[in-house]
């Protein structure tokens, strides 16, 4: 298994792993070619893709705003689940954020996604108590649809 960057010529792969996953939110919008191009131009140092002989594995998309990053889609095929792979994306995208001087990583998991809530917890993240989480949409056609 190796890891390396993601690039924009990652997309179909990356896309497709997503589809895989079960309970998996896609954007309409944010997770199109166009949208992950334009995360990755903003972003070009910091999400990770694993590769197993050529096939993309696994998959982060990380980024920041100058002062705190955030992990988005941390997903591993679940044939390849329980390897240490996502731990190790994890890392590779906190030390690229460190190499930006980003001090704070946040994430966030659905409370129903009970394997990724599990991972998180088992690795060390904490989960925060004393903040609420608000946003609000911008854009209506962005769309978050759920793989069943």
């Amino acid at each position: 298994m190796q890891l390396r960057a993601m690039t924009i010529k990652d997309y179909n792969q990356v896309h497709d792993l997503w589809m895989q996953i079960h309970g998996f939110g896609i954007r309409s919008i944010d997770d199109s070619y166009e949208g992950i191009e334009r995360f990755l131009r903003r972003n070009p140092t910091t999400s990770v893709v694993a590769e197993e002989e050529g096939r993309i594995i696994g998959a982060i998309l990380c980024g920041h705003d100058g002062r705190r990053g955030c992990l988005y889609h941390v997903c591993v095929d679940e044939n390849f689940r329980r390897q240490g792979i996502g731990k190790a994306m994890v890392v590779f995208c906190m030390e690229a954020l460190r190499q930006e001087q980003i001090n704070k990583v946040t994430l966030i998991a659905f409370t129903t996604n009970d394997v990724g809530n599990a991972f998180w917890n088992q690795i060390g993240w904490v989960k925060r108590e004393d903040i609420n989480y608000y946003d609000f949409t911008l854009n209506e056609e962005n769309i978050t649809l759920f793989n069943s």
